[in-house]
């Protein structure tokens, strides 16, 4: 509170015995103590009736809805109670693939235009690499073909030597 250590309370004690003496020190700690006792109560008192305003007024309620809210946990479990939300039909009853057909904005020419290239674009990619994959195939084939013959070859004068 005052953040007063030992040594300060001793020497407020000396200088108390002092000035006050030893015949009227208890009288004064007494009603020294009694004041704080009132100044506490008081304290307890405007903090209850703020708290008491405070739920008139509903702060508890809004701070409660905050903290729902933020509530990472429940976050998480809103998104997933959505995500498993989904009118699914197993039996393909609801026929929904055609309601989003339907429902699909009509794309414009410069859209269409753009779109057709760049499908053109990644089917260019997807067929240079499958190029470049199968020539890669072809030179790991044609490297191992030749380490294989290079082996072969190294151990056939093995076999021509005579053992002595």
């Amino acid at each position: 509170m005052l953040d007063l250590g030992w040594t300060e309370l001793l020497l407020i004690g000396i200088v108390a015995l002092i000035v006050v003496g030893p015949k009227d020190l208890p009288v004064m700690f007494r009603t020294l103590g009694k004041f704080t006792a009132r100044l506490r109560a008081m304290a307890r008192d405007f903090t209850r009736a703020m708290e008491d305003a405070a739920d008139e007024a509903g702060v508890k309620d809004i701070a409660k809805d905050l903290k729902k809210a933020t509530d990472p946990k429940s976050m998480g479990m809103d998104a997933l109670k959505d995500a498993a939300d989904l009118d699914f039909d197993p039996f393909g009853e609801d026929d929904e693939v055609a309601d989003e057909a339907a429902t699909k904005p009509a794309r414009g020419p410069e859209t269409q235009k753009l779109t057709e290239e760049r499908a053109e674009a990644a089917r260019k990619i997807r067929e240079s690499a499958a190029a470049k994959a199968t020539a890669r195939l072809e030179a790991e084939a044609a490297a191992r073909a030749e380490a294989e013959a290079a082996q072969a070859a190294a151990k056939a004068p093995e076999a021509d030597t005579p053992k002595a």
